[in-house]
């Protein structure tokens, strides 16, 4: 009988989840006895055209890591869905967009030519940009198209499970597969952690007082903070009680205050929960008071979703940065 076939993808995304993978260690050993490895480009010389010649659903599950920013990635994932019987969104970036879906707040227009044009490092003096097709003595060129706006996995094809973490940690990675291979796995479109918050679990809510009132945010580096106080209760933004759990705390146990990476809780908008949260620690009883604390806080929409724009409520800066695929209007 023939081993069960793993693909790993990776698109717009740092890496991060494809290193997590190789963190698992000589474990990555026991997992590769276990299966075939159909499509791994970070680690392996494997090509689209291998996994273009294998029936439809041979792959038994797809890891894809990364949000969808271009036409060659659309195209990538497309071809996995229909490969692959299980597709999991693998981390932050394909379950929420991630760090890159801050882009989701300029314009196609900017990006390009703070990349091309502005840049200090760039000496572009006739302003050129790329195109998605261009001629230059008779040759011809073609580029993937740039989408206005980075889509997260589910936006372009069919999640069957959804892994969030930047990036998901030895351990769930470890239990995401044996689910698998062992047949285990919850009701389709599950995300594969705890339901809690991280709060639930840090060993420093224990220290948190009845009353907690900010009058002020605060950055690690601008305080000596307490290494067992709440970070909330120092004043420094900790996304623990808008964050899932399941990470182990890591950033946490390491001194820093959570940041989101793990993506909201179930059927929440991850900004609008923390921005909930917060109401009720901000300390003052006028307008003022509260303005001056929020004031405090370093880069509201980079802070409350770090990892989520793409699924978020926010919403686009401005109308030409929507995003329209196949017919279908993406934004978020």
């Amino acid at each position: 009988m023939s081993k069960p076939k793993l693909a790993i993808a990776w698109n717009s995304s740092c890496g991060g989840c494809d290193e997590a993978i190789v963190d698992i260690e000589e474990q990555l050993l026991d997992v590769a006895a276990k299966v075939d490895f159909a499509l791994w480009p970070c680690a392996m010389d494997f090509k689209y055209s291998d996994v273009e010649m294998l029936p439809d659903k041979e792959i038994t599950v797809a890891l894809i890591n990364g949000g969808i920013q271009n036409s060659h990635q659309k195209h990538v994932v497309e071809l996995i869905r229909k490969k692959a019987q299980i597709v999991i969104a693998f981390g932050s970036c394909a379950c929420l967009g991630g760090v890159p879906a801050l882009a989701n707040l300029t314009s196609t227009q900017e990006i390009m030519r703070n990349s091309y044009i502005d840049s200090p490092t760039v000496v572009n003096p006739e302003g050129k940009i790329p195109k998605a097709q261009s001629s230059y003595m008779g040759h011809s060129l073609t580029l993937p198209e740039l989408f206005p706006s980075l889509l997260k996995l589910d936006d372009v094809i069919e999640v069957d499970y959804f892994l969030p973490g930047c990036p998901p940690t030895k351990k769930l990675i470890l239990e995401a597969i044996t689910l698998v291979l062992e047949n285990r796995l919850p009701a389709r479109g599950s995300v594969l952690l705890p339901m809690g918050s991280l709060c639930s679990s840090c060993e420093r809510n224990e220290s948190k007082p009845i009353d907690i009132a900010i009058s002020s945010f605060r950055r690690i580096h601008e305080i000596e903070a307490d290494p067992n106080l709440c970070f909330l209760a120092q004043g420094i933004l900790c996304m623990g009680p808008a964050t899932r759990d399941g990470c182990e705390a890591a950033c946490i146990q390491g001194h820093m205050p959570c940041t989101g990476c793990f993506g909201p809780t179930k059927g929440a908008d991850q900004g609008a929960q923390m921005i909930a949260a917060l109401g009720g620690l901000i300390s003052g009883s006028t307008k003022e008071d509260g303005q001056l604390a929020a004031a405090s806080l370093p880069d509201p929409a980079g802070s409350f979703y770090r990892y989520s724009m793409a699924a978020s409520l926010l919403g686009r800066k401005r109308d030409e940065t929507r995003g329209t695929i196949d017919g279908k209007n993406h934004s978020h």
